[in-house]
C-alpha cells in the first residue's frame, strides 16, 4: 500500500512552523505496511491544494493532509478534498450540534464561521477530537482514501494514534505485512569509505540500506519489507551483521543510542572515570557527557581554561611550552589531558584546545585547526583536526572526535 501525506499551511512554506507532524506519521506509517513515497507542501490556496490532492491521489492508495481543518478563511483542506474527489461538500447536522455542545461546555462565544467545521465531503465521515474543534475526516471513493487531520500536534497526534492507524490496519488487511528499519551509528570513519565499504549492499533491494551523513558520523538505515515484524528482522539482523564485519568497531551504536550514551557505558563497564580540560570546545565534551543519566558514577569533572593563566594555573601547562608552541598546539593539548587527570585522579584526562572561528586564524594555525589529546595511564594520545563549518560546528566536530578518541582507548 502505498501513502502520500500534503501539508496544508502558507506558514509551512514561509519556514514559520517546522513540519513535525509530516515526520511523525512518516515513521508510524511502515511498521503497518505502508510506504510513503511521497510528501508535498502547499499553501492555503484552494486551486493549487486541489491540483496537489489530484496528483497524490494518482499516484497512492491514502492521502493523508495535515491542517487546515479550522474555521478561518484560509482553512481550505475540506473544499480542497471535496473538489478533489469531484464530491459536494454538505452540512453534517450532527456536527453542528456537537460543536455548538461544546461550545456551549467551554462558554465560549459560537461564531458564525465556526460552523465551517461542520461541512464534510458527502463521501466523508468525521473523526472524533476530543482535544479541540475541528473534526478529522475519513473520505473514501473507489479504491482511493484521503485523511484529513488537523494541524496542532496536541490534537493530530491523539486522532491519529486512536482512529487512523486502526483503520489503517484494517484496510492493509488484505495485503499484510510490515516495513521496518534499523539505523546503525558509525563513528570515525567518512561517509565515502563507509560507502566504499559496503556498496554491494546498498544496491540490494531488500533489505536496503542507505547512508546518511551527520555532524561528525554516519548513520546507515536497514530497511526490510516483510510479511511479519519477526522475518523483518530476521532480515535487517543478516545485514547488520554483514556491516559489522565490514565496518569493525566504528559502528558504535543503534537506532537512537548516542555516541556520549555509548562512551559512558564503556567507562561504566571498565569502571573507569573520566575528567576533561577544554579550551575551543567550552564545556560540550561535558555536557554531552552529563546529559546520559548516571553520568556522575563516572564523570568526575572538568575545566574550562580559555586563558593561558588558567591553563597554567590549573592544569600546569608549562609557560614555556605556552611560549613556544602556543595555546593551539599538540603540546598543549597533551599537557592539559595530563593535568587534568593529575589534578581529578580520573583513569581518563581529555585535553581540547583549537581555533573555532570565524576570527583568530593565521596561514600558520587556520580556523578550524583542533588538537585533541586523552591520557590515561598507557600514555597519552593526542590527534591533529582540520574541521571546517561554522563556530558550532567546529566545535561539535570537536566534541565528536574527542569521545570517539576515548571510546577508541576504552575499546
Amino acid at each position: 500500500m502505498i501513502a502520500e501525506i500534503v501539508s496544508v499551511g502558507t506558514e509551512l512554506l514561509m519556514g514559520q512552523i517546522v513540519d513535525s507532524n509530516a515526520a511523525t506519521i512518516s515513521a508510524a506509517l511502515p511498521s503497518i505496511g505502508y510506504r510513503v513515497l511521497y510528501r508535498q507542501t502547499v499553501g492555503d490556496n484552494l486551486e493549487r491544494l486541489t491540483q496537489t490532492l489530484k496528483l497524490a491521489l494518482s499516484r497512492a492508495d491514502v492521502v493523508i493532509t495535515i491542517g487546515g481543518l479550522g474555521p478561518t478563511m484560509d482553512d481550505l483542506t475540506r473544499e480542497g478534498i471535496a473538489a478533489a474527489l469531484d464530491e459536494p461538500l454538505i452540512l453534517d447536522h450532527d456536527l453542528q450540534q456537537e460543536l455548538q455542545q461544546k461550545f456551549q461546555q467551554r462558554r465560549y462565544p459560537m461564531v458564525s464561521s465556526i460552523i465551517r467545521q461542520a461541512y464534510r465531503p458527502a463521501c466523508a465521515r468525521a473523526l472524533p477530537n476530543p482535544n479541540g474543534t475541528a473534526p478529522g475526516l475519513i473520505a473514501e471513493k473507489g479504491d482511493k482514501v484521503v485523511i484529513a487531520l488537523p494541524g496542532p500536534p496536541a490534537e493530530l497526534i491523539p486522532m491519529f494514534n486512536d482512529y487512523v492507524l486502526p483503520y489503517l490496519r484494517e484496510r492493509a488487511g488484505d495485503e499484510p505485512g510490515v516495513i521496518l528499519s534499523r539505523i546503525l551509528r558509525v563513528c570515525g570513519m567518512g561517509e565515502s569509505l563507509v560507502e566504499d565499504r559496503i556498496k554491494e549492499l546498498m544496491q540490494a533491494s531488500n533489505p536496503t540500506v542507505a547512508p546518511y551523513a551527520k555532524t561528525g558520523e554516519v548513520h546507515l538505515r536497514i530497511t526490510a519489507s516483510a510479511p511479519s515484524s519477526e522475518q523483518a528482522q530476521a532480515m535487517i539482523a543478516e545485514v547488520e551483521a554483514q556491516i559489522r564485519e565490514r565496518l569493525g568497531n566504528a559502528v558504535y551504536g543503534v537506532d537512537e543510542q548516542t555516541l556520549e550514551q555509548v562512551v559512558m557505558e564503556l567507562l561504566w563497564a571498565k569502571g573507569a572515570t573520566v575528567a576533561v580540560a577544554e579550551s575551543c570546545t567550552g564545556g560540550l565534551i561535558g555536557h554531552r557527557l552529563t546529559e546520559v543519566p548516571g553520568s556522575s558514577k563516572a564523570l568526575i569533572g572538568g575545566v574550562v581554561a580559555y586563558s593561558n593563566e588558567l591553563k597554567i594555573r590549573l592544569l600546569g601547562v608549562p609557560e614555556e611550552s605556552l611560549r613556544q608552541h602556543g595555546a593551539v598546539s599538540e603540546p598543549t593539548a597533551r599537557a592539559m589531558a595530563e593535568g587534568i587527570r593529575a589534578l581529578t585522579g580520573a583513569h581518563y584526562g581529555i585535553g581540547t584546545t583549537g581555533i573555532a572561528g570565524p576570527t583568530g586564524g593565521t596561514p600558520e594555525k587556520p580556523v578550524g585547526l583542533v588538537y585533541i589529546a586523552v591520557a590515561s595511564e598507557k600514555g597519552t594520545r593526542v590527534a591533529e583536526h582540520r574541521f571546517i563549518g561554522r563556530r558550532s560546528e567546529v566545535k561539535w566536530r570537536a566534541s565528536q572526535a574527542a569521545l570517539v578518541m576515548l571510546r577508541e582507548e576504552l575499546l
